[in-house]
């Protein structure tokens, strides 16, 4: 049995936003998905390409914070998510917020073939249209 690539998103999941009373709170899953795309990775030198990033100190010792479970408080800006993701060469925390609003992340060539998908559903839909008009003015 294949193993599943747990990175790569079903195309034809229609994703649902969060809803509800705490919905959004996702402290853990991000210290989760931080410490698991960190792996292979000199923390050292990720905080150091986040800090050229942002252009601000980002320190080993902040991101021992972010992926700590028990870190509450400790959860990291957008802009510093955005750098993380960057510098992991990775879209966990942008598929992490994109997956709670009820949207999806496409890049690569799946971003061409999303784009291919859209355009030919407007030809068909142009084309049923124009032969709707045709038959309506009588034209063949």
């Amino acid at each position: 049995m294949a193993k599943r690539d747990q990175f790569t998103q079903d195309l034809f999941e229609i994703p649902q936003a969060a809803s509800g009373a705490g919905s959004l709170a996702c402290r853990i899953q991000i210290a989760a998905l931080m410490s698991e795309a960190l792996k292979g990775y000199d923390r050292y030198i990720v905080a150091a390409e986040m800090s050229k990033l942002l252009g601000r100190e980002i320190s080993k010792h902040m991101l021992d914070a972010y992926t700590a479970e028990s870190r509450e408080e400790h959860i990291p800006p957008l802009d510093t998510a955005m750098a993380f993701d960057m510098a992991t060469n990775g879209f966990s925390l942008i598929n992490l917020y994109a997956k709670k609003i009820g949207a999806k992340i496409v890049v690569g060539r799946e971003a061409i073939d999303a784009e291919i998908g859209k355009l030919e559903r407007l030809k068909q839909e142009a084309n049923s249209k124009i032969k709707s008009l045709k038959k309506l003015s009588g034209d063949k």
